[in-house]
């Protein structure tokens, strides 16, 4: 009965290994990298803005410091809510995958222990981003209230060094796709023998 069951689930399986066309993962981990980098990187054009206010001014830009912050802000907030479905998205796509288990990856570790260190990654990466979140909304609305700067130092240095472990991490993600073939439709394809030409024309 059971091996029936995989079978038919394994039938509605795309050459991806998963139920439908493009992965989802692989695409919100982008828009979590990007709504983080992009935080942080105005909070920091924020801070700088007294030194940068005459570049704005030669380029005829109309910038206000506190639009800055806000930018900020709510790119680490929509950062926050997205990456609970990133890391959903990823348990849900691990447990569908079937990785190539005779191989090693650049860094010498095996599929299962690639993907291990990556889930237990991506639960981390989503506990600092949510104590990065929390900690730039009581910067917003409480330490900086009467204050014309709304972050501190302390804060963007950490996001910098938030963005290196998500450097480290997006790299044992890519090593599943190039060098173990998770989800990867070619890498599938041509292990079953196909030819991609006329499969993915």
């Amino acid at each position: 009965m059971n091996s029936e069951l995989i079978n038919q689930l394994n039938a509605q399986m795309g050459a991806n290994g998963l139920p439908y066309t493009i992965p989802i993962h692989p695409n919100l981990v982008h828009l979590t990298l990007g709504l983080f980098i992009i935080g942080i990187l105005f909070d920091i054009v924020g801070v700088l803005f007294p030194f940068e206010k005459w570049v704005f001014k030669f380029l005829a830009i109309s910038v206000e410091r506190a639009n800055l912050f806000d930018v900020g802000w709510y790119n680490m907030l929509a950062s926050c809510v997205i990456t609970f479905f990133t890391v959903a998205a990823g348990f849900y796509e691990m447990l569908l995958a079937t990785p190539s288990a005779d191989v090693k990856s650049a860094w010498g570790m095996q599929a299962m222990e690639t993907m291990l260190w990556h889930g237990v990654g991506g639960v981390f990466l989503l506990a600092l981003i949510l104590i990065m979140t929390v900690w730039r909304g009581w910067q917003r609305f409480v330490w900086s209230q009467d204050a014309d700067k709304q972050v501190q130092w302390s804060y963007l240095f950490t996001g910098m060094a938030v963005m290196l472990i998500m450097y480290v991490h997006g790299t044992l993600g890519a090593q599943m796709a190039a060098e173990f073939g998770v989800h990867n439709t070619a890498d599938s394809l041509l292990r079953m023998g196909q030819d991609l030409n006329t499969v993915l024309k």
